[in-house]
């Protein structure tokens, strides 16, 4: 049996799973545990951490603020990839894993310990996305991950409501109050309790970031986002750093209940997963960036990008952010966004989130061109030879299968 290690760091959020984790390390390994959270944006959840962590058994808790990297490094060039999952989960969680754990390795050296540890459970694709980026910058850090110890007996939200409060541990979970959530600055997840039927439609008191679309105002917002290179850089005329953006964008997309997503995935560990996803910011920003994509780039390297982004999609989900051929994909979005700048006017109601203007000094787009008024611009007698050779294929198809219906 493998010798227990000396130093834990611990990717600790406060919430249920890594409170009662905590102490189940010490307990187990008899070892030193530090407590490592990640500032992301989740509003005040991370208030009490320090203390509660410490209170729980934790040497140390370190706490660092990631956001202008969270923004920097890799939402933003998720944004410039377009990648959605399965077409509408815009990656809240899935982004933010490869931070954490990159963060939390680095906590781990300066503070000389060899081994780490994270609360994701073995059903759901966090496991993976953490454990793979620690194999990738540290593959000498042994992993420790309790719900896959047979000597974690704690297998449901219940049992670890049971175990903290029998430990004097405060968590925000109760029997009746159960879901589990994952937030930072692009988005919030909910999972578990009702939402375990896929009959059941979510209940309104769920939303944190959004109000209902029936409590959303009658009138419509607007809000003009400028981009250099494909990155936001401002609002309404106004230079804005990245996360400033985002939370302005939360702010007012929550408003008028934009980005509330409710979605049957695939996970990567093979199962099915309900979760319901508050991403106002990011919808916006994703309905105005293509839209400048959409007059900026020609039309064969738009229709590839749609194609890589997929790819691009699962490797976030599938937390292989630091694979080669993410990397590779990068050189080849950076180069594609080289022109995308402009402003996207995007109108907010109800829920809706539409792109009603669209402007830029690279557009692709010529009024003169694309008008039905025949000008010098464009002779139409071309398209008659264009046809005639685009078309061949078809024809000499359509000439063999007419002959084998004659010769039947």
């Amino acid at each position: 049996m493998a010798q227990n290690p000396k130093k834990v760091v611990l990717a600790y959020s406060g919430g249920l799973d890594t409170s009662v984790i905590l102490p189940w390390i010490r307990e187990i390994y008899g070892c030193e545990v530090i407590a490592f959270a990640a500032e992301l944006g989740q509003g005040d959840e991370l208030k009490a951490v320090r203390k509660k962590a410490l209170n729980s058994g934790a040497s140390e808790c370190v706490i660092r603020d990631l956001r202008s990297e969270f923004v920097s490094d890799f939402l933003w060039p998720m944004l410039k990839s377009g990648a959605v999952y399965e077409g509408r989960y815009l990656l809240g969680t899935s982004i933010a894993r490869p931070l954490i754990a990159k963060e939390q390795v680095k906590v781990a050296h300066e503070f000389g310990a060899d081994a780490v540890a994270h609360g994701a459970t073995g059903k759901g694709n966090d496991q993976v996305r953490f454990e793979v980026t620690v194999m990738a910058l540290d593959p000498k850090l042994r992993i420790i991950a309790p719900w896959k110890d047979p000597r974690f007996k704690l297998r449901s939200r219940e049992a670890a409501v049971e175990y903290a409060n029998a430990r004097g541990i405060p968590v925000d979970q109760t029997k009746k109050k159960i879901y589990s959530r994952d937030r930072n600055l692009w988005h919030i997840s909910h999972e578990g309790a009702e939402l375990e039927s896929t009959w059941n439609e979510p209940k309104d008191q769920m939303l944190v970031i959004s109000v209902p679309i029936e409590k959303a105002p009658s009138k419509p917002a607007y809000v003009e986002i400028d981009f250099e290179a494909g990155v936001p850089v401002g609002l309404n005329g106004r230079a804005m750093d990245g996360v400033k953006i985002i939370e302005k964008l939360n702010e007012l997309g929550g408003r008028h209940a934009i980005g509330q997503v409710d979605i049957v995935e695939n996970r990567l560990v093979g199962m099915k997963s309900r979760g319901v996803y508050e991403t106002p910011a990011g919808t916006i920003l994703y309905a105005a960036h293509q839209s400048l994509e959409h007059v900026c780039l020609d039309r064969d390297t738009f229709h590839y990008k749609q194609e890589v982004a997929l790819r691009y999609a699962e490797l976030v989900y599938y937390g292989l952010w630091y694979a080669p051929l993410r990397q590779a994909l990068d050189a080849f979005f950076n180069t594609t966004q080289k022109n995308v700048s402009g402003t996207a006017r995007v109108k907010l109601y109800k829920g809706n989130c539409r792109v009603v203007g669209c402007r830029s000094p690279f557009s692709l787009y010529m009024p003169d061109l694309a008008s039905f008024t025949m000008g010098d611009e464009y002779d139409s007698t071309d398209a008659i030879g264009f046809i005639r050779l685009f078309g061949l294929p078809a024809k000499v198809s359509g000439m063999v299968e007419r002959q084998k219906g004659k010769r039947k």
